[in-house]
């Protein structure tokens, strides 16, 4: 076999396993599971927050509308521990929390200019 036939494979089988990759971070991008969105393109499910207990049990906060609920996460399953807590005022408004902390420091930075000038 000639060398001009091992680099066209080399070359054939990189090209096809950078489609791959490609494609499969297209999917993982863009979701090919079939996402439903409501009116507007807003979603009503997010994962607020995860927390890890151990390597093998994390709680999960998740927001379905305007309700959140803690599960635990475990190898045998999950477990709600809590249900139908209200989302705090900034979640429910669509604001993130850290935006919200931002603007809270960038008044409290400006409450003191004030009030040392």
């Amino acid at each position: 076999m000639s060398l001009d036939l091992y680099s066209r494979f080399l070359l054939a089988l990189v090209a096809v396993l950078g489609l791959l990759a490609g494609f499969a971070w297209l999917a993982r991008r863009f979701g090919l599971a079939g996402r439903s969105f409501t009116a507007g393109g807003k979603r009503r499910l997010a994962v607020v927050e995860v927390a890890p207990i151990d390597a093998k049990r994390r709680f999960i906060l998740i927001r379905r509308d305007t309700v959140e609920h803690l599960v635990l996460l475990g190898t045998d399953g999950a477990t709600v521990i809590e249900s139908g807590i209200a989302a705090p005022a900034a979640a429910a408004s669509g604001e993130r929390p850290f935006a919200a902390l931002v603007k809270d420091a960038a008044i409290a930075d400006a409450a003191i200019k004030d009030a040392t000038s």
